[in-house]
């Protein structure tokens, strides 16, 4: 087994790879690689093939095993945990999958923990009358021998993360001077898929929860993805948040998924979906389903971890994820960061985020590009990058 050294500095790589056509697998491949802990030539060399979930599942597993047999233990945790991601949820090795590359997460990465540098709570959350636990990972600040914090950071994912992926920004944030905690809730990682909490927008409630279990004033909270949306939705009800970072443009989920279709599209389907027979969509979508098979995982997915039914119950319930009605609220500083290439975000929509936020202290906008190979999702090819922003940002008076 290849080891680290947990004291040198957190370095992230850098790039941009074209491995397969389609958008979304590219970039859940591109998150192997630079979030994951993946090996960019072995990925490029062995998943070019990839069109289905069924070749992704067959093709990281066959890497995960390879990367066993050779020792190589980073690359093995990578594959593993990504192996699982397109798995169905109803499939019983999904859980399974999840719980094998977390757990050779915690060891191989156990230096960091024995040593105190990072430190795993739990904390007791009630979610709908279901007690559960919320997973909580602290790194103290670690600039100037370990002194007085510049302030506390909260930090999550959003629709499909695993905090463990965050681990490494989480140190780097603690390297420059940041207490940082970082979280799951309710719909995400092993809340989800260990707890069966499902997601709730009310993402206030969970941040509340930490924020009291720490005893944290004056914090700062960066979500990611759709935690674009959900850290300001915390910050609008929860004022001992004093600076929000939207690691994301996400004014509305709903209008996140309709940024890609043509203008007249997109109000024909909101008109039908606020009609008295938007029932009727529900054979549509099950037909989209029958005919593409990643609109059937996609679809199947969001019902499970939203906790709907149909997949019109599943739109109903993402269309609570929205900054309407609740951004006035909002009156922190506010850094939004967005992607010019973004494959499932409409950088555009930052227009719309822009005309909600009218009570916001401050509000900034950082958009990066394939110039700095921070142009997808998340700006997962340059990670320095918008942490470095993230930091610059904080340190402001």
């Amino acid at each position: 087994m290849t080891k680290y050294d947990s004291n040198a500095p957190v370095q992230f790589s850098r790039g941009t790879y074209r491995i397969v056509d389609d958008a979304n697998f590219n970039f859940q491949l591109n998150r192997v690689i630079f979030w994951d802990g993946g090996d960019g030539d072995e990925v490029c060399r062995e998943c070019g093939g990839i069109k289905t979930s069924e070749d992704w599942i067959r093709t990281l597993t066959a890497l995960e095993e390879k990367a066993h047999s050779e020792g190589r233990t980073q690359n093995e945790i990578a594959y593993a945990r990504m192996a699982e991601f397109f798995m169905y949820d109803s499939d019983p090795k999904k859980k399974i999958q999840y719980e094998k590359a977390a757990e050779l997460f915690y060891e191989y990465y156990a230096d960091y923990f024995e040593s105190g540098r990072v430190r795993r709570e739990r904390v007791p959350f009630d979610h709908n009358g279901k007690k559960i636990q919320l997973p909580v990972m602290v790194a103290k600040s670690e600039a100037n021998g370990g002194g007085k914090a510049s302030c506390s950071l909260l930090l999550h994912g959003g629709n499909d993360s695993y905090f463990e992926e965050l681990f490494f920004p989480m140190l780097y944030l603690s390297q420059a001077g940041f207490d940082v905690y970082l979280f799951e809730g309710p719909g995400q990682g092993g809340v989800l898929r260990v707890q069966d909490a499902k997601f709730s927008h009310e993402w206030e409630k969970p941040v509340s929860t930490i924020l009291d279990f720490f005893h944290l004033e004056n914090a700062a909270i960066i979500g990611v993805s759709l935690g674009g949306y959900l850290a300001p939705r915390a910050a609008a009800f929860e004022k001992r948040i004093t600076k929000v970072i939207a690691w994301s443009i996400f004014p509305d989920f709903f209008h996140v998924v309709l940024s890609d279709h043509p203008g007249n599209v997109a109000s024909f389907i909101e008109k039908i979906l606020s009609s008295p027979v938007k029932g009727i969509m529900n054979g549509f979508y099950k037909k989209m389903m029958k005919d593409n098979e990643l609109v059937r995982w996609n679809l199947l997915h969001g019902m499970y971890a939203y906790d709907a039914k149909t997949p019109m119950e599943y739109i109903d319930r993402i269309r609570k994820f929205t900054l309407h009605g609740i951004a006035d609220k909002i009156t922190q500083d506010v850094l939004v960061l967005g992607a010019k290439e973004d494959h499932f975000i409409n950088p555009r929509l930052f227009h719309e985020e822009y005309d909600l936020l009218t009570n916001a202290k401050s509000l900034t906008l950082r958009l990066f590009s394939e110039k700095d190979d921070a142009g997808g999702h998340c700006n997962v090819g340059n990670s320095k990058k918008v942490l470095d922003a993230m930091i610059s940002w904080l340190m402001e008076e």
